[in-house]
């Protein structure tokens, strides 16, 4: 029998699987310039190539040691339904984080009203679909949408995600409009409570984060699709001070492997504190897999096999394993 050591299956807790077409295709600019290419994209999804596709990369990433994803899902309601579909087809634990967008964006993202996204929420439910709500953002939702879709989350106990401080513009852009940061605009607005997940919080102050730490909020980091799109330093140390607790995503899909994104989480917090095991292999373990499915609100997901004679780990002694997976591995090493 080869040599295995089972461990939890890791969580996605923040994926967007249509963009994983994008992979090498929009080097160059900003992200405001990959986001021109994401909508045009986006805008010819259909039913069928979800379906599809969504199962390719849902497909991949159970390879690549994710057994659950969170699909922040913003195409229309019918490719909802396809995404779930595609999710059951490759056997992987889903959960869709149902986008509301009032504003911006392409038509196909909008809901007429909070009231039509909460009927289309509940449709969902009601087919026996986990869902989440998910705000788009501060930019893509008014503070009266925020506000009623936070109570809707309160009132049902689902979770809420939400991206925010991802973008210097983005909070710029914020303060202009309703004088304060994106953060506190959602802490103001009923969204931040133990089941809100904030994905990104790149360029979060202080201020902010001290209000995700009181909330209980947690903060989703996605550091391969970060690095790949520009978008800064995840702020490791400051995090970890307030107990504000962390989960991972494979946001774009540029690269899926979640040990890369653990990695380059703790390898961020390194260069910024210049000093090593800033988060230590277990705990990273952890928020690759058991804080990712506390951000989903599920109970059991699948576990993942590590092959122990792959040459990653081959020789190693077994007090070493958990850290030499986290910094010395691939992918490839489940089986």
């Amino acid at each position: 029998m080869a040599n295995r050591l089972t461990i939890p299956g890791f969580v996605n807790a923040h994926s967007h699987a249509f963009q994983r077409a994008l992979r090498g295709r929009t080097e160059g600019g900003d992200f405001w310039a990959w986001r021109n290419a994401m909508l045009e994209l986006a805008d010819r999804q259909t039913s069928e190539r979800v379906r599809i596709d969504y199962e390719s990369v849902y497909r991949e990433l159970r390879a690549a040691g994710y057994t659950a994803v969170g699909e922040f899902h913003y195409l229309g309601f019918e490719q909802a339904l396809a995404a779930a579909e595609a999710a059951e087809a490759a056997g992987i634990t889903f959960v869709l984080l149902y986008a509301a967008y009032a504003r911006g964006g392409l038509d196909r993202f909008r809901q007429a009203s909070t009231a039509e996204y909460l009927n289309q929420v509940e449709n969902l439910r009601g087919r026996g679909i986990e869902v989440g709500v998910a705000p788009h953002s501060v930019r893509a939702c008014t503070p009266n949408w925020l506000a009623q879709i936070g109570r809707y989350a309160d009132e049902h106990g689902l979770v809420l995600h939400v991206h925010a401080d991802e973008q210097p513009r983005e909070i710029e852009e914020c303060i202009e409009e309703h004088g304060i940061r994106p953060i506190e605009l959602l802490a103001q607005h009923g969204c931040l409570g133990p089941r809100t997940t904030v994905v990104h919080a790149t360029h979060a102050d202080d201020a902010e984060l001290d209000l995700l730490a009181q909330s209980g909020s947690r903060i989703c980091v996605c550091p391969t699709t970060e690095a790949n799109l520009g978008d800064g330093y995840v702020p490791v140390e400051r995090i970890l001070e307030r107990g504000i607790t962390l989960c991972i995503g494979s946001d774009s899909n540029a690269r899926i492997d979640p040990l890369e994104e653990l990695r380059e989480l703790e390898g961020v917090g390194r260069r910024s504190a210049l000093r090593r095991n800033v988060i230590d292999p277990d705990a990273l373990l952890g928020i690759g897999s058991r804080e990712g499915a506390r951000s989903l609100g599920i109970d059991a997901w699948p576990d993942v096999e590590v092959d122990l004679e792959h040459p990653s780990l081959a020789g190693l002694p077994e007090s070493d394993t958990r850290a030499a997976l986290v910094f010395g591995c691939a992918a490839d090493v489940f089986v």
